[in-house]
């Protein structure tokens, strides 16, 4: 299990396992908040294509699917 803090979700790189759309490298590049201050859902965004894609911020925690950093 991916630990996730949620203040510094903003800009973090993941790594897809599996590739999504043969897309690999993501940046979270937007983060969204309820009005008690915790994280809904989060936008990541493909270095390569720049395709974004919306996501639950809780799936980053599955190593299955997500691993932290580029690698």
């Amino acid at each position: 299990m991916n630990n996730i803090n949620p203040k510094k979700l903003l800009n973090s790189k993941w790594t897809a396992t599996p590739a999504i759309n043969k897309e690999k490298h993501f940046v979270i590049v937007e983060v969204e908040y309820d009005e008690e201050a915790n994280v809904i859902a989060c936008i990541t965004e493909s270095v390569f294509s720049k395709n974004q894609y919306p996501i639950s911020w809780r799936d980053l925690k599955n190593t299955e699917k997500w691993r932290q950093g580029w690698k």
